[in-house]
């Protein structure tokens, strides 16, 4: 069986991660206090910055699908992605319940982990880099 050309491959990815981007997005807006029990004390005004960073994450999910914006949507959220893990770890260390989402090592664990791999499907899905397939290249 034929490998799926990497641009297939790209266009596929690109498309899941702009969907969830959107559905992330969609929650910070709309349920705020499950992020704002997360969101590190350092953080200030968190409230709004869980507000605008659910508008960005509706922006950037909106670019990531639009050529023209396409590579800066893969740099601004890979770095997004970057900036919210402080919050995944205070979810898993601190224990925190969310309604929905497993409280368990389980979940937290694997979640932590992959956060790399959110950050380089962001670059990787919008042409920033090639790696490991290729140089890196812009659509």
């Amino acid at each position: 069986m034929r490998t799926p050309p990497l641009g297939i491959v790209r266009a596929v990815m690109r498309w899941l991660m702009a969907a969830f981007f959107a559905a992330a997005g969609y929650l910070h807006v709309s349920a705020p206090a499950e992020f704002l029990a997360i969101t590190p004390d350092w953080v200030p005004f968190a409230p709004w910055v869980i507000f605008a960073t659910g508008l960005l994450e509706l922006a950037g999910a909106v670019a990531l699908v639009t050529r023209p914006l396409r590579w800066w949507a893969g740099v601004a959220l890979a770095l997004y992605a970057l900036c919210v893990w402080p919050a995944n770890f205070k979810h898993a260390f601190e224990a925190i319940d969310i309604a929905g989402l497993p409280s368990s090592w389980w979940y937290h664990a694997p979640r932590l982990a992959l956060q790399p791999v959110i950050i380089w499907w962001a670059l990787f899905s919008a042409g920033v880099t090639g790696w490991p397939f290729a140089g890196r290249e812009r659509l």
